[in-house]
């Protein structure tokens, strides 16, 4: 953080709170901040990472000796400190002999209004999830985008019609950080794209426990018309999508990889990032397995959840585009062009929900309704099971309760159902008496 120089010792830690997303869901420690400064706290748009850049550094020296001041923020640290650590939470009292993380892949994390890389329910179901995981203890890792344009915001001006503001995002005032290599250097990874190395720089975004890496094609080595893969959240035509869902996908793997992280399980949060299936079949089939061995291992650590109940939601290319991006890869795979355009085959066209129900081994719609609409709608690829044969669950869309119940509900359910009620609030239980 810029000014971190400026933050007195006695409160530094101001600073690891403001980078951690942590506090959007723990309203003592978004008290904490509204203390420091309730009108850069609201003309910030509630960014404590931007609001400690702008606090004068008088008030913040009045504050690391003001004593209720000392008392809260005391208290905030503690609960984090608590919060990220070890040992104590759902998952690792449960399972305390699984350690390798879940890879959770998604075009759009929605955490916060202050960070606009998200545009709607997926996003947000992404960072419930993120949330929750980390309330959990459960091992995770979000691979996605940092989209310096965001997602737009909707302005009505006086003619009625509606404008789509896109703000550029300083990645100075936001909670994000770049990863570095073991060499001390910025990470910048390569996928290709059409015979030609694409850069792509990787960033780290704290949520809690979790650690969400984002990437970014607006680096110095790539030219100008690279540069703007990942500037916009689902802008462009087919043959931008295909360039950005590969980077999403292969390039996924690849920060992985070079992390050092081995996921247990690969979650894909719609089909954006169903390319990894095929990287993944590539890497194993470049280690000495069969096509076939290779796909039954990535179907068996391989979950994906679909959303979009109409055939215009899901992405599907021109054989000529896959030839033209994939040309190399059906070779690798020790496999034939037909069968690997077969992998996506769908009504003329390679089809990313169709490669991702094909090889996967867990499938959910997003509620039981929509479940029975994706079995109906997707019956075409299984032709010989009858819809409710279709091997597509339903796991209702979850909220992070901590998230979406207002200050006011929170204090009367602490009043009657306990301080600890956060901890319990998915025990019936709790809401039985």
């Amino acid at each position: 953080m810029n000014n971190a120089v400026h933050i007195p010792e006695r409160i530094r830690r101001l600073t690891a709170l403001a980078d951690n997303l942590w506090w959007s869901w723990n309203p003592p420690a978004r008290n904490l901040f509204k203390v420091v400064s309730y009108p850069l706290w609201k003309s910030t748009r509630h960014n404590p990472v931007r609001m400690l850049q702008l606090v004068r550094p008088e008030r913040l020296e009045a504050l690391s000796h003001d004593v209720d001041f000392l008392t809260q923020y005391d208290r905030v640290v503690a609960a984090f400190d608590a919060e990220l650590d070890d040992g104590h939470l759902w998952f690792s009292e449960q399972h305390p002999d699984l350690a390798h993380p879940v890879a959770y892949f998604s075009a759009e994390f929605g955490l916060h209004g202050s960070l606009p890389i998200y545009s709607g329910g997926l996003g947000v179901l992404s960072g419930d999830h993120c949330k929750e995981v980390s309330d959990l203890g459960l091992p995770f890792v979000g691979v996605g985008f940092i989209y310096p344009q965001g997602y737009f915001r909707q302005r009505i001006p006086a003619d009625g019609w509606q404008e789509a503001v896109y703000d550029t995002l300083n990645f100075d005032q936001v909670p994000i950080h770049p990863v570095f290599d073991a060499h001390g250097n910025r990470l910048i990874l390569q996928v290709t794209l059409r015979g030609t190395p694409v850069h792509v720089q990787v960033w780290q975004l704290r949520i809690g426990r979790v650690n969400a890496y984002l990437m970014d094609a607006n680096v110095s080595q790539n030219p100008p018309w690279d540069r703007d893969l990942t500037a916009r959240l689902y802008g462009g035509d087919q043959e931008t999508r295909i360039r950005q869902e590969m980077f999403l996908g292969l390039g996924g793997v690849r920060v992985l990889r070079a992390l050092g992280i081995q996921p247990s399980a690969w979650h894909k949060n719609e089909g954006h990032s169903d390319f990894l299936v095929l990287d993944r079949l590539r890497e194993l089939v470049q280690g000495g397995h069969t096509f076939d061995q290779a796909t039954e291992m990535v179907r068996d650590t391989t979950a994906f959840t679909t959303h979009t109940p109409v055939p215009a939601g899901h992405d599907a290319f021109p054989f000529h585009l896959m030839d033209e991006y994939f040309g190399r890869y059906w070779q690798e795979m020790g496999i034939s062009r037909e069968r690997f355009l077969g992998l996506g085959e769908y009504q003329g066209r390679f089809n990313m929900t169709v490669l991702a129900l094909r090889v996967a081994g867990r499938t959910n719609g997003v509620s039981q309704l929509h479940g029975e609409v994706s079995r109906r709608m997707w019956q075409p690829v299984w032709p010989d099971r009858p819809a409710e044969e279709v091997p597509i669950a339903a796991i209702t869309n979850g909220a992070h309760v901590p998230s979406w119940i207002s200050t006011t509900l929170k204090d009367l359910f602490a009043e009657y159902l306990g301080q600890d009620w956060k901890q319990r609030h998915d025990d019936p239980a709790l809401w039985e008496q």
